[in-house]
């Protein structure tokens, strides 16, 4: 019996997941197994190897990529773990949109509660 469980996150450009992964300090293996329990595994586009066995993956699901892994075993807050990720890939997205549209950053701030703000210009 299988004990990997999906979460579905908005994330589509596989560049910029695997720039953010590893700007994060993760060591990402490219088109691997995800390590589970008792040997079980689930193939990902990206994977992010745990010393206790117990992987954590991307891999892509239609448009979007989803998180997998055995979750009782790889030991991390969900939520705090995808939160880091989607906010830096939101913060990536922006910044190559900003520079592809002819925007300029004007300022940019991170906030006390972990909100980064960004102020941007083009001149017309």
């Amino acid at each position: 019996m299988s004990h990997f469980t999906t979460i579905k996150v908005q994330i589509k450009n596989a560049e910029i997941l695997h720039e953010c992964l590893e700007e994060l300090g993760y060591q990402v293996d490219r088109n691997a197994f995800v390590r589970g329990y008792n040997g079980d595994k689930t193939e990902a586009e990206y994977v992010i190897r745990q010393s206790n066995g117990y992987d954590l993956g991307f891999r892509r699901d239609g448009e979007n990529y989803e998180l997998v892994a055995d979750f009782w075993g790889a030991r991390i807050n969900q939520q705090q773990f995808v939160n880091s990720i989607t906010q830096k890939y939101a913060h990536k997205t922006l910044m190559a949109t900003v520079q592809a549209e002819g925007f300029n950053v004007e300022e940019e701030e991170t906030l006390s509660d972990g909100t980064v703000r960004v102020v941007v210009a083009r001149w017309v």
